[in-house]
């Protein structure tokens, strides 16, 4: 259960008078979610998330992502907005952790995703990506491909006792990924973390997207390519191509892809596959047992790796260079 830090029940009250947001009614933890403290608060006024950043939270970080889902819910985006306190800040303390009051988005994510959520996605990725064109403040991507072999050196060989041999193949995959990442591609604000868990839908309709604690710049086709990872693979891993051409297609109606984005997606799909493989990896071997959070399990991306590995095109996610 992704709760850190408890809230006394006193701390709790005086915190939403700050923000004038009602008396509360109740308040409960939230499962979802691995990197902070997540709360469902309802109050006499209407409903509103609490989240309390933790350690792994750079607290440097936390304007660009609070002023990102103001700038995108400004414009017409479906996420949530941070509710200001009394003195126009979003950001205050409570139980010794800086924490912000958001909206509250109504919706499901989806637990077996259909092609309609695909197409839903699509869409929406790319009117977050035009929104957040004009959004001034920047964020390194600090999870990209400059990073990667730092983390594979940080499990200290330790992954061959998750998979044999693991450490040999992210090598040589790190050699490639550095020798051919593309570079030029159109960039800006990317969600990067767009998993099914961070999309709400109330029957078969996007009604939100959340969880922008990921956030940065980077090139526009790696977040698509992203959504490829976490959306297009069946529960026996593998690739559902119907899925993929929806998402692309419902993309493209809003933002298409130039002829070099096309021809960077498979390297971009590999290198998000090892992203999130490595850190997967890292959190298998370093989640102390007993932790309240249990840690995805790497395998599952190093099929997805493998798949992308043997890509030679577009066409094999159900686009093409027109």
């Amino acid at each position: 259960m992704a709760v850190y830090t408890e809230v006394s029940d006193d701390d709790l009250a005086k915190f939403a008078d700050v923000y004038g947001i009602g008396e509360v009614l109740s308040c409960k933890g939230i499962a979802e979610g691995v990197e902070n403290s997540n709360f469902l608060l309802n109050t006499d006024k209407g409903s509103f998330i609490l989240t309390l950043y933790e350690k792994r939270v750079n607290p440097d970080d936390l304007p660009f992502f609070l002023g990102l889902m103001e700038h995108l819910s400004e414009r017409g985006v479906k996420c949530p907005r941070p509710v200001h306190a009394a003195d126009g800040q979003m950001l205050k303390t409570i139980s010794g952790r800086p924490a912000a009051i958001i909206t509250f988005l109504s919706g499901m994510w989806p637990r077996s995703v259909q092609t309609f959520h695909c197409a839903e996605l699509g869409g929406a990725l790319a009117e977050m990506h035009i929104a957040g064109s004009d959004f001034t403040i920047k964020r390194k991507n600090a999870l990209s491909v400059d990073s990667w072999r730092k983390l594979l050196n940080s499990c200290e060989g330790r992954g061959e006792e998750v998979i044999p041999g693991i450490t040999k193949e992210l090598e040589s995959e790190l050699d490639f990924l550095e020798k051919n990442w593309p570079t030029n591609l159109p960039a800006g604000v990317i969600h990067a973390d767009l998993f099914p868990d961070n999309v709400f839908f109330r029957s078969e309709k996007l009604t939100g997207l959340i969880d922008f604690y990921f956030a940065c710049n980077d090139q526009f086709a790696y977040d698509v390519a992203i959504c490829l990872n976490a959306w297009c693979f069946e529960p026996d891993l593998s690739f559902n191509v119907t899925k993929a051409k929806k998402m692309l297609g419902s993309y493209r109606k809003v933002r298409d892809f130039s002829a070099d984005e096309l021809a960077a997606l498979p390297i971009l799909a590999r290198g998000s596959a090892t992203r999130f493989l490595l850190t997967r990896l890292y959190d298998w071997l370093n989640t102390p047992k007993g932790a309240m959070v249990t840690p995805h399990d790497p395998k599952e991306y190093l099929a997805r790796l493998r798949f992308h590995q043997s890509v030679k095109g577009p066409g094999a996610y159900g686009l093409d260079r027109s």
